[in-house]
């Protein structure tokens, strides 16, 4: 009776789990209150459901899951060597705490049917914003009415930055729901998203960061569609709208005129002027002089801060709490050994995206893997709240799905 109870109490457990899982893909696009109630449900529904064998050899067997957990251990014993701001190590170490779900996951997840509905709660969450960000854009609902997000775009719970990169990962779940379609209508619906997410990211909300992965993704999709002759045609598709942008009044081809301005503009070590470019050139160059100076442990977990306001201290350049670029966070704060971990991650899930249980689930992985590296170039995305758990909770749903080499 006792063992007839704890099972059943164990099942219930394990789908508060699954379920809170599942919704965090309507939510990481929408609501970090939503994302946080949803974590906690998750975390208490993992613990309470024991199977704890099961879930150590689903985590042991996952290579991605072992390389997520190796990069956060390194970021806790980060926390143990060189000096910081008051609070920063446990501050900036919760939000890479994020990883930790990859493994979590790797349980929750092993079924198809599970991963199946996460990808469309994705999918509704992002059509939501979308949805929203034209009614925005066309005047029928006021933007102060919706979130207080502050900015003249049309945008959504999230700011431009954060939104384009959303919408330009929609693009290509849209358009890779479109092709797994089984009816005509399905099709066109889908397919209708992603143009529409796509002319969101090109025309109506800017962000160049989004812009730039929106082109990867197109290019890599064209490479998944066609091989060498989808890449060209995707090529040629990228290049043209590149020339429309370019010659096209309007506020996308504004952004990238002031950003070749303050490219051309930009003085090493004068200040970026409050320019987003300059700012991140002078966030680079001081980073790569402070790796140089710690090039194989760093300056600790939540040591940047510190670290970057000494190195420009008595300089023209204003502190900063990240450079902007997540490659060189990691190597000023954990050194090579950091950077290299993070690159292996990223590495282990190109390579075996291909042993994940279909080929749309293996693109989509791709594609997560484009969309960071992407992004990562010119932003901290693991350390930004919503990117950061996006890819996280992303990697672990998509490969829970993992074959082992003897299924695959």
């Amino acid at each position: 009776m006792g063992a007839g109870v704890y099972g059943a109490l164990s099942g219930h457990a394990e789908r508060v789990a699954r379920w809170s899982g599942i919704a965090l893909g309507f939510s990481i696009p929408i609501s970090v209150a939503f994302d946080n109630a949803l974590l906690a449900l998750l975390v208490a529904g993992w613990v309470a459901s024991g199977a704890w064998r099961a879930k150590w050899q689903a985590i042991r067997s996952n290579p991605v899951a072992l390389a997520a957990l190796a990069l956060l251990a390194l970021l806790a014993a980060g926390t143990l060597y060189g000096e910081r701001d008051p609070g920063d190590g446990v501050l900036y170490l919760l939000k890479y705490s994020d990883l930790l779900l990859v493994a979590l996951l790797a349980f929750s997840f092993r079924d198809a049917p599970a991963r199946a509905h996460a990808l469309r709660t994705l999918a509704a969450g992002l059509a939501f914003v979308l949805f929203l960000s034209y009614l925005i854009h066309f005047g029928v609902l006021p933007h102060d009415k919706v979130s207080g997000v502050d900015a003249a775009a049309a945008i959504v719970f999230k700011h431009s930055l954060t939104h384009n990169i959303l919408m330009a990962l929609g693009a290509y779940l849209f358009a890779q729901f479109a092709g797994q379609a089984a009816s005509r209508w399905a099709r066109a619906c889908w397919a209708a998203l992603a143009v529409l997410a796509a002319v969101n990211v090109i025309f109506m909300v800017p962000g160049r960061t989004g812009q730039l992965i929106l082109a990867v993704l197109v290019l890599y999709g064209g490479y998944a569609w066609k091989r060498w002759r989808g890449l060209a045609r995707s090529g040629i598709a990228v290049a043209v709208t590149a020339a429309l942008v370019h010659f096209m009044p309007g506020l996308v081809h504004e952004r990238f005129g002031q950003g070749w301005q303050e490219f051309s503009a930009w003085q090493s070590g004068q200040g970026g002027r409050a320019s987003s470019v300059g700012d991140r050139l002078d966030f680079y160059r001081a980073s790569l002089a402070i790796v140089r100076e710690h090039p194989w442990v760093g300056v600790g977990t939540g040591g940047f801060p510190r670290a970057y306001a000494r190195h420009v201290e008595g300089t023209p350049l204003a502190p900063s709490r990240n450079p902007h670029n997540e490659f060189l966070h990691l190597a000023v704060q954990l050194g090579a050994i950091g950077l290299a971990a993070f690159l292996w991650l990223l590495a282990t899930q190109w390579r075996l995206s291909g042993r994940l249980a279909s080929a749309p689930e293996t693109h989509l992985a791709r594609a997560l893997v484009l969309t960071m590296v992407t992004g990562c170039l010119f932003n901290s995305l693991l350390l930004d709240h919503t990117e950061g758990l996006l890819y996280a909770w992303l990697t672990g749903v998509l490969y829970a799905g993992l074959k082992s080499k003897g299924n695959g």
